[in-house]
Parts: C-alpha cells; sequence; structure tokens
C-alpha cells in the first residue's frame, strides 16, 4: 500500500448543472460555460492525465452522457481510460425531489446511462451538490452502490455512512448505525466550483493561493495521515482554461515528486484498503 493517495476527481456536469440546479435553461451564456467544458475543458485535461499516465475517477451525469456521447466515450475509452461513476441522470439536488418515487426513477436513469456506455453497472455515487435527501441512502443501498464520494465528516479517511440518524431541534444528535457503503470524503476546500466559478455576486479567488492550499492539504495529509485519500474534486468548465491546467500540471508534478504516492481511482482506492 502506498504512503498516501491522491485522487483527481471530475464532475462532468456540462450544462446538467445550468439546467437541473441552477435553473439556467434559458441561458445561451451560462449554458456555453458547459459546452466549453465538453468541448475544451473535458479534452484537455484528458490530455494531460494521459501526459502523466493518471487514471482519474470522472462522475457523469446521464444526461451528459446522452448530450455529449463523443467526449464521453473517450473518457471511458472502452474501458482503458478512466472510471465512469453515478451523478445523477439530471444534476437535480436530491433535497428538491419531491418524493422518494422521482428521486428513484432519476438514479436508475443514470444507472442505464452508464451501463450503456460502458456495459456494467456502476458501484459509485456522487451526489449533485453533495446534497443528500432523506432518501438518498436507502435509494444508494437498494440499488448496489458500495461507495460514496459526497460528504464531510472526515477529511482523508474513509468511513462508514450511517443509517437512522436524527437531527432533532430540541434533543442531542443521533449518529444513527453504520451501513456497508463507504464514504470518500470530499472538502468545498478541495473543489475548482466554489473558488474559481464566477457569478455576478461573486469574483474570482487569488487563483495562486488556492492551488497552494491545494498543495499544503496534501502535504499535511502525507506528514500526518497513514495512508490517507487526497480527493480533488474538478469540473471540465472550470479546470479546464488554459492557464488552470497548467497550474493543475504543476500541482500533480510536485504531489508526485513525494516518495511513495500513488495516482488512483476511487475505486482502486477503496479495493486496495480493504485487501
Amino acid at each position: 500500500m502506498s504512503r498516501a493517495t491522491v485522487c483527481l476527481t471530475v464532475d462532468f456536469d456540462a450544462v446538467s448543472s445550468w439546467i437541473h440546479s441552477f435553473g439556467e435553461a434559458d441561458s445561451p451564456t451560462n449554458l456555453s460555460r458547459g459546452v466549453f467544458g465538453a468541448d475544451v475543458g473535458a479534452p484537455r485535461l484528458l490530455e494531460l492525465f494521459d501526459a502523466h499516465d493518471i487514471t482519474t475517477t470522472w462522475f457523469v451525469p446521464g444526461h451528459t452522457i446522452e448530450s455529449f456521447p463523443d467526449v464521453v466515450e473517450a473518457v471511458w475509452a472502452d474501458g482503458t481510460g478512466h472510471d465512469i461513476q453515478h451523478h445523477g441522470w439530471s444534476h437535480t439536488r436530491p433535497r428538491t425531489y419531491p418524493d422518494k418515487t422521482s428521486e428513484r426513477a432519476d438514479i436508475e436513469r443514470g444507472i442505464e446511462a452508464i451501463e450503456d456506455l460502458t456495459g456494467r453497472q456502476p458501484v459509485g455515487y456522487r451526489s449533485p451538490s453533495w446534497d443528500f435527501s432523506a432518501n438518498t441512502l436507502s435509494l444508494l443501498r437498494e440499488f448496489g452502490f458500495e461507495w460514496d464520494s459526497s460528504q464531510m465528516a472526515s477529511e482523508f479517511e474513509p468511513y462508514r455512512l450511517r443509517d437512522g440518524w436524527r437531527a432533532p431541534a430540541d434533543a442531542p444528535y443521533e449518529r444513527g448505525e453504520k451501513t456497508e457503503i463507504v464514504e470518500v470524503p470530499v472538502s468545498w476546500q478541495r473543489d475548482d466550483f466554489p473558488a474559481f466559478a464566477f457569478n455576478r455576486q461573486r469574483g474570482y479567488a487569488n487563483e495562486s493561493a488556492v492551488f497552494e492550499m491545494w498543495e499544503a492539504q496534501f502535504d499535511w495529509m502525507y506528514q500526518n495521515v497513514e495512508n490517507g485519500i487526497y480527493t480533488l474534486t474538478m469540473h471540465p468548465q472550470i479546470m479546464g482554461y488554459s492557464h488552470r491546467v497548467q497550474r493543475l500540471e504543476s500541482l500533480i508534478e510536485t504531489i508526485d515528486a513525494y516518495p511513495d504516492v500513488e495516482f488512483a481511482t476511487i475505486e482502486s482506492a477503496i479495493s486496495e484498503r480493504e485487501s
């Protein structure tokens, strides 16, 4: 087992987040940001990962698979490329579904889209906007998912998701019972979208400072956590800009210079820990 594992992950939302999460289906400008992710950003990231012989995990909504099949097929490359796992069919925040039936239908449709592309059922899930409804966990168990990467109860160490938790306003929090589903935690501090996704209410973060923060977080994990898993979340429409690809390459080279570090998919990182 490596001293540390790095899981570079890509949320390939394309236009689905603008349509289903942000309600921007009538905004050609915002939709064009998703098209940039598919036409420009994703190929640039693939070229970078392939140049460094890194296998990554792509969480792809079924809507993206059906809207941009050629680039998603390039990600998958007949099973010789990068891993593709579940990110909903639409990019709808789970807590906005009116009922369990609607959420189940979207998850099932997303599974079918991935099966049509890859020939196998996804075992990993990342919820749109890292959001769970009261029904999400039971649906993941119903469909046989083995792991999730959406929550934040740890920083660099996987743990088991809990069912039956309670958070009453007038009584202590109850943690519930551990399930069989492994959580590989994420962080808003290691996600390009909060820092770099411009909107009219928020400008850009200091980009060099963000990449320095990501490097410092890896260094802390490497020094303090045995067999930690460092998960970085990227979006082609955000990370795929030319200057950010250059910064990402520098970060990859810096991390790769540490002794005994492995870049891996989440699936293989979990398998290695549990073997």
